[in-house]
């Protein structure tokens, strides 16, 4: 959530910033919200300095054994009308809060402008994508084919855009997720954590889910308690890892906090319909491990980059060629203010799909969940918050099983997971 304090002091170069993503700011709706708020606030104030005044009045009436009543009739009159000016006042902070939460990030000054994703920028790239002497098949038909990966069970299950794995592919797509989490703890310095999969909205409201995309979300409800209705299953566990510090205070020492997890996560995916409907890509439940960083505000660019290199050490352990994108402001998430994706390389679609972004958020998360940290004795400050997958896992096996196929159908397993896989160093039907 940004600053009031800000659009109060800098709307129209705001308003020009929020542009260039491609968002309007509403600013005649928020200027007569704040014209109404200061009226509200001025004849508070006056009635306030009124009935101090006429509460003397009364006072001296009283002392001298003369009639206050009048005096009185008009102090309650005040008195009322001040209580109507506090619900008016906590009505129109409410509207002001929901128009703050709707607010995007403001993009850094580094991004570069663009409509949507046609406008990114290629930073790097590492490897080069295999070539083949043999018909190059998707990640389903290597899967169905290995008798492993199961789309008509998930379906009969749960419905469509769930998978059902078996045998060696299911132990696959575990050390893929135990790969990523020892190399962030054991390489990288995160700490592992396991956290709740169903949150409350406090929560959601904290990193920017709600209100703005309520309806991408799943959430649950039990025995008719009306209060079970805001718990929600987690598009990504940045949400419980992320608000670890809401309403907090951390001391600077304690900086920076690097948290990770391997979690699932849910996406009704009510924005995409139609999109990538066959195999693995777009699921209504995926796992992932993530990567969050809170930090002191003049480290959190220098901490993206790091991230950055966190994620493509993954990708280059799995020998899996990909690209680096920034995105432009058109196409950054909501609460961040630069992005960076890792776009690895699917050879069934000749082009390269994202698998990883990494973003920073500065304050606008801790903003709204209230944390900060101390120096010393000084005033606390607001955190910079930033996250990133390390890997998504279903992509991650995508990306695996077409790069690594084999003519025979069998599908090669990289150096670095092999451990992982009892030491075998091909999947086989």
């Amino acid at each position: 959530m940004l600053d009031i304090q800000l659009l109060r002091k800098e709307i129209d170069a705001v308003a020009a910033r929020l542009k260039t993503r491609g968002f309007d700011l509403d600013v005649d709706g928020f200027n007569a919200l704040e014209v109404q708020r200061k009226t509200i606030q001025m004849r508070t104030e006056e009635l306030q300095s009124q009935r101090n005044k006429l509460s003397k009045e009364i006072g001296i009436l009283k002392s001298q054994k003369q009639s206050a009543d009048e005096v009185m009739a008009q102090v309650a009159g005040i008195g009322d009308e001040l209580k109507a000016s506090a619900v008016a006042l906590e009505d129109i902070q409410v509207k002001l809060n929901d128009l703050l939460m709707r607010i995007p990030n403001l993009p850094h000054e580094s991004v570069p402008q663009g409509k949507d994703e046609t406008e990114n920028v290629e930073i790097s790239r590492w490897g080069t994508p295999a070539t083949y002497d043999f018909e190059v098949k998707d990640h389903v038909a290597i899967g169905e084919g290995l008798g492993m990966l199961d789309f008509d069970t998930a379906a009969k299950l749960a419905g469509a855009r769930f998978s059902f794995m078996r045998g060696g592919l299911a132990k696959l797509h575990r050390a893929l997720a135990q790969l990523m989490l020892d190399t962030q703890t054991e390489v990288h310095g995160y700490t592992e954590c396991y956290t709740p999969y169903i949150v409350n909205a406090d929560s959601m409201l904290g990193t920017g889910q709600l209100p703005k995309f309520k309806e991408d979300l799943f959430w649950v409800s039990k025995g008719g308690d009306e209060e079970a209705r805001e718990m929600y299953l987690i598009p990504t566990s940045e949400i419980p890892l992320t608000n670890t510090v809401r309403d907090s205070i951390v001391a600077v020492e304690d900086l920076p906090i690097k948290l990770t997890a391997h979690t699932p996560c849910f996406r009704s995916e009510a924005g995409s319909a139609g999109r990538d409907t066959r195999g693995l890509i777009r699921q209504h439940q995926f796992d992932k491990v993530e990567m969050v960083q809170i930090v002191h505000p003049e480290k959190s660019y220098e901490t993206l980059e790091d991230m950055r290199g966190h994620a493509e050490k993954i990708l280059q352990l799995l020998e899996l060629p990909y690209r680096v994108v920034q995105l432009c402001t058109g196409d950054m998430g909501f609460g961040a203010t630069k992005t960076y994706d890792l776009e690895v390389w699917v050879p069934s679609q000749s082009t390269y799909r994202e698998i990883s972004s990494v973003s920073n958020c500065e304050a606008f998360q801790a903003q709204r969940m209230q944390a900060r940290f101390r120096v010393g004795t000084n005033k606390p400050e607001l955190l910079h918050t930033l996250n990133g997958s390390g890997l998504a896992v279903g992509r991650a096996l995508v990306a695996l099983l077409e790069n690594h196929q084999q003519v025979d159908g069998s599908v090669r397993i990289p150096v670095a997971l092999q451990p992982y896989m009892n030491g075998k160093a091909v999947l086989t039907a």
